[in-house]
C-alpha cells in the first residue's frame, strides 16, 4: 500500500489532506505517532476519569462531521488515510485489534517529562492525564511482539514504517504557565524536555524505526488562553508584527533549537536513520504574521470557541464545549479554535508549509532523503 506523503504529514495534525497541492507518493505501509492532543484520535477519551471530556462533545469535530470524535479541533482525521488505530481501542474493545497498518499513543494532556518528575515540581494536580511519552514508548514496546517475530522480520516490517514523535512537550510548559508558575518556571523545564525526546526517539531507533519525524514546539506565545492568562499592558512584551507575546515565544524558540541539536547528535549516532526535524513554529508564524493573506479574517489571536469575556475569548473558566461556551460562525476564518488547539484551517496551512520542504530538515520534498523506499 502506497500512502500519498501529503496525507502522512498532515495526519499529524489530523485535517483534510485533499485540499494540500503538492503531491509525492512513499511506500511507507504502516504509521506509529507519538505525541499530545494534536494527534491523538481517542486514546485520551478512552482513558479518561472524566464521564464527558469537552473534547467528547461538539462543537469538536463540527466542520467535518457534525460530531465531535475526540480530536481537539474542529477538523477530523486526515481524509484518505487508513485509520490508524488509538492503541487504547485494543483495551477497550473485546474483539482483537489489526494494528500491522500502524496505531496511535499521543493522548491529548500528554506530556514528556514523567509524572514523578512533575510531581516533584509540584505540577501533579494539574495534569489531565499520567500518559507520558515514556508510557507511550512502553505500549509501543508491548505491541511490537504481534507485529513481528524475529529481528529480521522486524527489520523488513519497520523500513516500511513511518514514525512521528511529536509534537510532544508543549503541555511541560502549559502546565506551570496556566498554573500561574512564571516564565523562568517553564523555561527551566526545556532541559529535561528535550532529554525525554531525544532518549525516546533513540530508542525507537534501537527498536528497529528507520524513518521518523520529530516536530518542533508551536508558537505558544501566540496561544490564545496563554495571551488571556499573561495579558499585560507593557507593550514591550509584545511582538510589534503579531502581537503574540514574545518570553513565551522564547520558549518554544529554545525548545526548538535544543531539539535540533539533540537531532543532530542523533543523525551522527544513527547514520542509517532518517531523522526528519518539523519546524512546526516556522510554519505557523506565515499566517500569525501575515493573517489575510491566508484567509484569517476573523482574528488568528482570538479563540473561535470559548468565553466571550476577556480579549481574547479563553477564559480558563469557561471551556470550549462547556457550559456559557460560544462558538464562531466560520472556524476557517479563525487560526485559534479553543485558545489552546488551532483549527483545521490553521493546521492545513502548517502542513502544507511542511510538505514544501520549506520546513522540513531534511527536505520532504527531497526524494534522495528518501532512495531506499
Amino acid at each position: 500500500m502506497k500512502i500519498n506523503m501529503l496525507v502522512i504529514v498532515a495526519f499529524s495534525f489530523l485535517i483534510a489532506a485533499r485540499s494540500l497541492p503538492v503531491k509525492q507518493t512513499l511506500n511507507y505501509e504502516s504509521i506509529f505517532n507519538f505525541g499530545d492532543s494534536l494527534s491523538d484520535t481517542g486514546n485520551f477519551l478512552i482513558s479518561s476519569d472524566v464521564s464527558s471530556p469537552s473534547i467528547g462533545r461538539p462543537p469538536y469535530g463540527q466542520t467535518f462531521f457534525n460530531r465531535s470524535t475526540g480530536r481537539c479541533s474542529d477538523g477530523p482525521e486526515a481524509n484518505g488515510l487508513p485509520y490508524v488505530i488509538p492503541y487504547l481501542q485494543s483495551v477497550r474493545t473485546n474483539f482483537s485489534v489489526d494494528f500491522n497498518k500502524g496505531a496511535n499513543f499521543a493522548v491529548a494532556g500528554a506530556t514528556a517529562n514523567d509524572f514523578n518528575f512533575l510531581k516533584e515540581r509540584g505540577l501533579s494536580v494539574t495534569l489531565l492525564t499520567n500518559k507520558t511519552l515514556d508510557v507511550q514508548l512502553d505500549w509501543f514496546k508491548k505491541l511490537k511482539p504481534s507485529l513481528c517475530k524475529t529481528k529480521p522480520d522486524c527489520d523488513q516490517y519497520f523500513k516500511k514504517s513511518l514514525f512521528f514523535v511529536g509534537e510532544i512537550g508543549g503541555n511541560d510548559y502549559n502546565y506551570p504557565l496556566l498554573a500561574f508558575r512564571s516564565y523562568k518556571h517553564a523555561i527551566d523545564l526545556v532541559p529535561s524536555v528535550i532529554n525525554k525526546i531525544i532518549n525516546v526517539t533513540s530508542a525507537l531507533i534501537e527498536e528497529g524505526a528507520v524513518t521518523l519525524v520529530v516536530p518542533g514546539n508551536l508558537p505558544i506565545g501566540c496561544s490564545a488562553v496563554l495571551l488571556e492568562r499573561f495579558s499585560d499592558d507593557n507593550r514591550w512584551l509584545y511582538d510589534t508584527r503579531n502581537h503574540c507575546l514574545k518570553p513565551l515565544n522564547n520558549i518554544a524558540k529554545l525548545h526548538n533549537t535544543k531539539l535540533q541539536e539533540g537531532l543532530v547528535t542523533l543523525r551522527q549516532k544513527y547514520t542509517h536513520a532518517k531523522i526528519i526535524y518539523a519546524d512546526y513554529y516556522g510554519s505557523a508564524m506565515q499566517f500569525f504574521n501575515s493573517p489575510s493573506k491566508y484567509g484569517f479574517t476573523g482574528s488568528v489571536l482570538k479563540a473561535c470557541c470559548g468565553g466571550e469575556d476577556g480579549r481574547y475569548n479563553a477564559k480558563p473558566n469557561v471551556r470550549c464545549g462547556g457550559k456559557g461556551s460560544t462558538t464562531c460562525e466560520n472556524p476557517s476564518t479563525y487560526a485559534n479554535w479553543d485558545g489552546i488547539h488551532l483549527t483545521e484551517a490553521a493546521y492545513r496551512h502548517i502542513a502544507t508549509g511542511l510538505i514544501s520542504g520549506r520546513f522540513t530538515k531534511p527536505s520532504l520534498s527531497n526524494s534522495s532523503s528518501f532512495s531506499k523506499f
